[in-house]
């Protein structure tokens, strides 16, 4: 539950800055075109000002950026939009939790070590406790079944470390998906683009060069906005499963060393 109010809440803010940097950019070109205005009413006498030129190039850039988008069809576009926001959403929920699931494990068990040695199993099994982390909870879940002997803890900490890797790399396939059809939305656009255009054509009556030049530059570019949203969420996906193969690397040695140290102190008696 607290993963869903987290996903939800990253996928408002990102859609809430989304929204607000295109109102932004309307203010800008609307206060633009306002000085534009009224530094047409002052004397011919007084001279361009330079920063004025280079902060309209600039709203230009946006403009240009936004035209991009709209030529592109509301229809595909804002589908390529959502899959963005949506994949960014899942990506950045994941790395807040792979970041909260890192821990420092030589700490870890050095205190479980120390545990041990002054106050055993139940000492032990409170450091784990009070440790954030899959690492800690799979030392809690070996430390539990210390009394049944070497064999059952190595069986319930492979078990437990199975179920704990699931849980990191949930959220994976979604965004494995989102890569997958961001560019379809894009060839699905640009199809239904250029079907548009030969209808156009067949309309006029005769092939115009500027006729199919626009339409074929307005069809392509939903298959551009595609492709750019796959790359980003490419980049996101693959540091993702280099911190999870990290993490479950992480995990496998430390389980290793877990149980060393219950044969060195007889954990099982």
């Amino acid at each position: 539950m607290k993963k869903l109010f987290a996903l939800i809440a990253v996928t408002g803010m990102l859609m809430f800055g989304a929204s607000t940097t295109l109102f932004a950019q309307d203010e800008t070109v609307e206060s633009v075109d306002t000085t534009m205005v009224e530094t047409d009413t002052i004397e011919e006498e007084a001279p361009a000002v330079v920063p004025v030129e280079a902060v309209e190039q600039e709203v230009t850039l946006h403009k240009q950026l936004k035209t991009k988008f709209i030529e592109g069809g509301p229809e595909f576009m804002g589908i390529v939009l959502l899959v963005l926001i949506l994949g960014l959403a899942l990506a950045i929920e994941r790395i807040i939790y792979l970041n909260l699931a890192t821990t420092n494990t030589e700490k870890l068990l050095a205190s479980v070590e120390e545990a041990m040695k002054n106050g055993g199993v139940e000492a032990a099994k409170e450091v784990c406790r009070n440790t954030r982390g899959p690492v800690a909870s799979i030392f809690y879940q070996g430390l539990d079944r210390a009394e049944e002997g070497i064999d059952v803890v190595e069986k319930s900490v492979v078990t437990y470390g199975s179920v704990q890797m699931g849980q990191l790399e949930s959220g994976l396939t979604w965004i494995a998906l989102f890569i997958a059809i961001a560019p379809m939305f894009g060839f699905m656009g640009t199809v239904i683009g250029m079907i548009a255009a030969f209808d156009a054509i067949e309309v006029a009556g005769d092939i115009s060069p500027s006729l199919v030049a626009g339409g074929i530059k307005v069809a392509l570019i939903t298959t551009v906005f595609g492709l750019i949203v796959a790359i980003i969420l490419q980049v996101f996906y693959n540091y993702l499963v280099s911190k999870i193969d990290n993490l479950v690397n992480t995990m496998e040695d430390a389980s290793i060393s877990l149980i060393d140290i219950l044969m060195k102190y007889n954990a099982k008696k």
